[in-house]
């Protein structure tokens, strides 16, 4: 299956891109103008990257279902926090968020539970 042999490049990719874009200086971005809208997009990129490590523990590393939903949670909240830290210690031009690191775990939570939710969809099609 395609899916098994490039979900992890995938997923390291979209990680490292996360990483760049959390610290790198972004200038000229257009106004968000919904409310919270930076909070949704951090809920929605951190669901998105517990739901590729999801996969990539469990189709590449062949962890169980159960182990590889809590790695991947693990990872993407830690991984959250630890950018949140960067971003106040490492630049002079972001700072760190307290509500950005918890928009962040409720992605990968909520990213957790659809994936618990539809189990047997990724057991018997996988």
């Amino acid at each position: 299956m395609v899916l098994k042999k490039i979900v992890f490049p995938v997923t390291i990719c979209y990680t490292v891109f996360i990483a760049v874009v959390s610290l790198i200086k972004l200038n000229n971005l257009p106004d968000v103008k919904i409310s919270f809208g930076d909070k949704i997009f951090h809920f929605v990129v951190y669901g998105g990257l517990t739901i590729l490590w999801f996969y990539s523990f469990f189709l590449k590393f062949k962890k169980e279902f159960k182990t590889s939903i809590l790695y991947a949670v693990v990872f993407s909240v830690v991984f959250g926090i630890i950018l949140e830290v960067l971003q106040d210690r490492m630049t002079a031009y972001r700072a760190l968020d307290v509500y950005d690191a918890l928009s962040n775990t409720l992605g990968a939570l909520l990213a957790s539970a659809a994936i618990w939710f539809t189990k047997s969809l990724h057991v018997k099609n996988l």
